[in-house]
């Protein structure tokens, strides 16, 4: 009888954690659905193409420090109180006409009355309205993106994502894969931060994946290629910047696949060239260690770009591809 119970109750556990992941599966993917929704809507209301509210929106959801809240946000854009309300709008007044007068720039993007900064509606349909400033055409929402935030990257990460969710008319894009073929012999330990002597002290600001010359090296997420060739410690390298507002560095190829150019999207999977040994010299350099690929990701908050231990990363995307 009580081994019955305890079978039971075994049943009854795993049905619960069953049911609990296909929920939250479920609410993902709600939530995904629900952004779509209103990026598709403040595109009929203003014309800015929705993949463009999108990216601004995927760039300050990554910029932003995590919150403590266990539920995530539907939008994440948050425009500073002065830019929204005005600076003599003191008692931040949600009235458009009183805003306007006060030289801010909310808009009422749901027909409530109100322009809050805390309406999702609201939020992405100032937005848009900050971004046609200077015309509709793509070049001038880039000058749009340019005044609002004042950085080249930052741009340029959104100008990025924006080209992403263009080719795959999605949002919801969370595939990975591993960066070297797993047909292949390959092995990797944590070395983010050990330290290097070439060139200078330094630490080294990713993992090395050791695997045979000529081994097929491939894209691990969703993004576009931002830059191609040699490098004085990589050699010949690849860097991709994702939609997370992540670069992802290739580095000591032996070559890469003749398809791959600047400027190009590509997702998880794609082949991006072969494993090597180059670097460590001027261009053409090889031989100078053992061949494996120097993979390094860098995050970028907003302010600053640095770099993290993607072995953690490696860990997970390896499970996943199997």
């Amino acid at each position: 009888m009580v081994k019955r119970i305890y079978i039971m109750l075994f049943v009854l556990l795993v049905y619960s954690l069953f049911s609990f992941e296909v929920q939250a599966e479920e609410t993902k993917s709600d939530i995904y659905q629900d952004r779509m929704a209103l990026y598709k809507k403040t595109e009929a209301l203003t014309q800015v193409p929705w993949y463009y509210i999108a990216a601004v929106d995927q760039y300050e959801r990554n910029a932003q420090k995590e919150s403590d809240s266990d539920e995530e946000e539907v939008v994440s854009i948050k425009i500073k109180p002065n830019k929204w309300f005005g600076i003599g709008n003191s008692t931040k007044n949600m009235d458009e006409e009183i805003i306007t007068f006060f030289a801010g720039h909310g808009k009422d993007g749901n027909g409530d009355g109100k322009a809050d900064p805390k309406d999702p509606e609201d939020a992405l349909y100032t937005m848009a309205n900050l971004l046609l400033k200077h015309g509709p055409t793509e070049d001038d929402i880039k000058i749009g993106l340019w005044n609002f935030y004042k950085r080249d990257l930052s741009v340029q990460t959104i100008v990025s994502t924006a080209k992403v969710f263009k080719k795959f008319q999605d949002i919801n894009l969370t595939k990975r894969d591993f960066p070297v073929s797993m047909d292949y012999n390959y092995s990797y330990e944590s070395t983010w931060g050990d330290r290097r002597g070439f060139g200078g002290v330094r630490i080294h600001e990713g993992t090395d994946i050791f695997a045979g010359y000529g081994t097929p090296v491939k894209s691990t997420t969703y993004g576009v290629v931002e830059l191609k060739g040699w490098n004085l410690y990589g050699g010949w390298r690849i860097g991709i910047r994702d939609i997370n507002n992540i670069y992802h560095y290739y580095g000591h190829l032996s070559g890469y696949n003749d398809d791959i150019k600047v400027g190009q999207v590509v997702k998880p999977g794609d082949e991006l060239g072969r494993v090597g040994s180059t670097g460590y010299g001027p261009p053409g350099t090889s031989g100078k260690f053992p061949p494996h690929l120097h993979y390094g990701m860098y995050k970028d908050n907003g302010q600053n770009e640095y770099s993290f231990d993607p072995y953690p990363y490696l860990n997970k995307w390896e499970n996943m591809a199997k």
